[in-house]
């Protein structure tokens, strides 16, 4: 382990956390109010009621013991066969409870996954823009991240480009879609070119090339769009999900890693997946949560809210002369900086009281994300600021 590595990870925070810790004092010293903070994606809509009403009468009808002890490392039995059972029933697949390992959260997931399927100097290929904290834990793996931009302006994926960096090297390939911080989501199309790239270079190369997918938004699209499920379209897919976004639980840490049945290979990648786990002491994920699993399986926040937020956010900021990605899907807007530094746009926001991340630290210069699962209120305060902004670059 890098002790220096780890001494600078602890001492500078990522630039959405530092953003968001600046908003906290500021709203100490002006008052919440008074502070537009777009930073972080924390889900304003609460839980289902019934989520919050099942979890009460659990807590005071079951048995403590049984609620809150451990469970098998990989996860609780009947969490995990509901799991399969409703992916199964959603995606037309036939996934069993072997296939699945508890995790504390998609970052969990993240982790797990690359430290188990990534050698020390092998290459992970990045979609930009992706979330920063992506090359933290490719490095931490032992792995090389490399970026491929998306295209623009539809931000699908830049299949030249991808075919230019695959090499005897590339171990993986990260997708995340919907995507955090630009709200695309790949086609069908998309997926299944991708699909093909990368099951003639796994023929080429002669090994093996992950495809791990991070669906923390996998529910959270708009009108008639659809997510590709990836399992269907290549066989060395490893899925990482949490219920952080679609549940509005993202303090309590609980997703999962699905390997699929299709690659040969899959209970020796499993293995590896257990085998990480345990390296990592990310066995046994928040048990109560596990409990809860089988009986929210079906249930999701009010995701309208975030739909009547991007409207009037997308439409307000575009009528004001801003050029910004229409998301498909998640609930962040990615707006083209005026200038080319996205930094110097996002320090004079700051000046407005807007608290928008700069894009750099997602692979690609030049945007801010904005994050408008706030509430819609807030977006309706801060419309006069983001005017005086435009009005500041004479858009």
């Amino acid at each position: 382990m890098n002790t220096g590595r780890m001494r600078e990870l602890g001492e500078k925070r990522s630039v959405i956390r530092e953003l968001f810790e600046y908003g906290n004092k500021r709203k100490a010293e002006i008052g919440p109010e008074n502070v537009f903070d777009f930073s972080i994606g924390n889900p304003s809509v609460p839980a289902p009621k019934e989520f919050s009403d099942e979890l009460c009468r659990m807590l005071s009808e079951e048995s403590p013991l049984a609620l809150h002890s451990y469970t098998s490392a990989p996860g609780d039995l009947s969490a995990r066969k509901s799991i399969a059972d409703d992916l199964n029933e959603r995606f037309g697949t036939s996934f069993g409870p072997e296939n699945l390992y508890m995790t504390c959260g998609a970052a969990a997931s993240l982790t797990i996954s690359l430290s188990a399927v990534v050698g020390d100097g092998e290459e992970v290929i990045l979609f930009a823009p992706f979330f920063p904290e992506y090359t933290v834990f490719v490095e931490t793996a032992g792995g090389k991240p490399v970026t491929v931009p998306c295209r623009w302006p539809d931000f699908q994926i830049d299949f030249e480009k991808l075919s230019e960096v695959l090499n005897e090297k590339t171990a993986a390939v990260i997708i995340n879609s919907p995507n955090n911080p630009s709200g695309a989501v790949f086609s069908e199309d998309s997926i299944k070119k991708l699909s093909s790239i990368l099951s003639e270079a796994e023929e080429k190369f002669g090994r093996k090339i992950y495809l791990i997918s991070d669906e923390p938004y996998r529910e959270l699209v708009y009108g008639e769009i659809k997510v590709p499920f990836v399992t269907k379209y290549y066989n060395d897919t490893i899925i990482c999900y949490s219920w952080s976004k679609s549940l509005s639980l993202p303090g309590e840490r609980i997703g999962y890693i699905l390997v699929s049945p299709e690659n040969p290979d899959w209970k020796e990648v499993y293995s590896g997946i257990c085998g990480a786990g345990r390296a990592l002491g990310f066995v046994c994920a928040p048990s109560l949560f596990q409990h809860m699993i089988p009986k929210c399986i079906k249930m999701t926040s009010d995701i309208s809210v975030y739909k009547k937020n991007r409207d009037l956010l997308y439409g307000a900021l575009s009528d004001l002369g801003f050029e910004a990605v229409h998301p498909d899907g998640a609930f962040y807007l990615f707006v083209k900086s005026p200038e080319p530094d996205a930094k110097a746009f996002s320090e004079k926001a700051k000046k407005h009281e807007l608290l928008i991340v700069p894009s750099d630290d997602f692979g690609m210069e030049g945007f801010v994300r904005i994050s408008y699962c706030v509430s819609t209120e807030q977006i309706e305060r801060s419309l006069p600021a983001f005017k005086k902004l435009a009005e500041e670059y004479s858009l």
